[in-house]
């Protein structure tokens, strides 16, 4: 496989509903789309699916629109590989910037897969037709609101709710969803919003007496340390998400029982590659995985089912379906979930098309290149 070009679209799609987590609210998602191109025209999709601000990773829209633009894109043109795993060695040299890496690699995968005629989970080690799905609830103006979120979910059939938690917004509206909703999966991600002090650890200490499912990155990315010692000090597991950017990452959390739960995002462990690889390393240590979303259009959320297909993937994934964020989706046919449970594609590569019309169209900037 030669990738002979690319092109980037800067696309902007509104939330059909607001989400505020611990650092901030977000009305509309600005995301990357990355198409890759062989020399014989067949064609891969991936996405770069950071944030516009520097809140849940450093990574950025801006970052990485450059640094794609100037050392990804321009490493791999040109190059011939037999696996898209290769893709990454040819970029090596570039340091963090795990989102753009991602979304080039994801574009890799579905060219790869789509020229071999495989679907994408298949290829990646999938053993399910359908993976189940759960929902991430951000912080409400009231707990009454936060209420109907999750009733509105629960009669969508999603097994799974997730709630964001910050201080001053954790024990009483956990205490009121679970008292409403005393069977349901939940869980609580804080984004690492929490403190090694007293007050907080008495708070999640606290958080041990509703039955959640996990705790999920309560301290700040690299205060593994604390993580390990409330691991320790509670029953309920604690679920690392942004502590964890790379394999090395992941076995040091293993050695220090930091967590005993993982929470992989392709996009921020810089692709479907490594998230592989995470996922085979967390099933040998006995941690359970699931796939977690930073609200991906089509194009990511369709890469995150096919690898929530795995057979590590125990725990419900956040592949909920797109009209859950989205109007209109930048993929055809749109994800859809039945009773919180999702197909898993089984077409080539991604299994669905682009809608290139409706990304042109939302785009709000294009870069094109190829070897040569």
């Amino acid at each position: 496989m030669k990738i002979d070009q690319a092109t980037l679209h800067r696309v902007r799609l509104p939330l059909k509903h607001s989400f505020q987590t611990s650092s901030h609210r977000k009305a509309h998602l600005e995301h990357v789309l990355v198409r890759l191109v062989d020399a014989d025209g067949a064609e891969g999709w991936g996405e770069i699916a950071s944030g516009s601000d520097p809140y849940y990773a450093p990574d950025t829209t801006d970052t990485s629109w450059l640094i794609a633009t100037r050392y990804l894109l321009p490493a791999v043109l040109g190059h011939e590989v037999d696996h898209p795993s290769e893709v990454a060695a040819l970029h090596g040299k570039v340091r963090g910037h795990r989102f753009a890496a991602a979304g080039v690699d994801m574009a890799a995968w579905a060219l790869w897969t789509r020229r071999r005629g495989e679907p994408l989970a298949r290829a990646l080690g999938g053993v399910r037709d359908t993976v189940v799905a759960g929902v991430s609830l951000g912080i409400e103006p009231t707990i009454d609101d936060l209420l109907a979120q999750v009733q509105r979910h629960v009669d969508a059939g999603y097994p799974r709710v997730k709630l964001k938690i910050a201080p001053g917004w954790d024990v009483e509206p956990v205490e009121q969803v679970r008292a409403a909703f005393p069977d349901l999966d939940l869980h609580v991600d804080a984004n690492g919003a929490y403190l090694d002090d007293p007050d907080h650890l008495a708070v999640l200490r606290a958080l041990d007496r509703f039955g959640l499912t996990m705790i999920e990155q309560p301290f700040a990315p690299r205060a593994l340390l604390p993580s390990a010692a409330l691991q320790a000090a509670i029953d309920t597991p604690v679920c690392l998400d942004e502590s964890v950017d790379t394999l090395d990452d992941l076995r040091t959390a293993i050695a220090l029982g930091a967590g005993r739960v993982l929470n992989i995002k392709v996009s921020r462990m810089g692709g479907l590659t490594t998230a592989v690889a995470a996922h085979d390393l967390a099933r040998d240590a006995g941690w359970p995985v699931w796939c977690g979303g930073m609200h991906e259009f089509g194009v990511g959320r369709i890469a995150n089912v096919a690898l929530s297909s795995l057979p590590g993937f125990t725990l419900p994934s956040d592949v909920s379906a797109s009209d859950k964020y989205y109007e209109r989706d930048v993929v055809v046919p749109p994800l859809t979930a039945d009773r919180g449970v999702v197909t898993v594609p089984t077409g080539p590569g991604l299994g669905v098309e682009v809608d290139t019309d409706f990304v042109l169209a939302a785009g709000e900037q294009t870069f094109r290149t190829r070897a040569g």
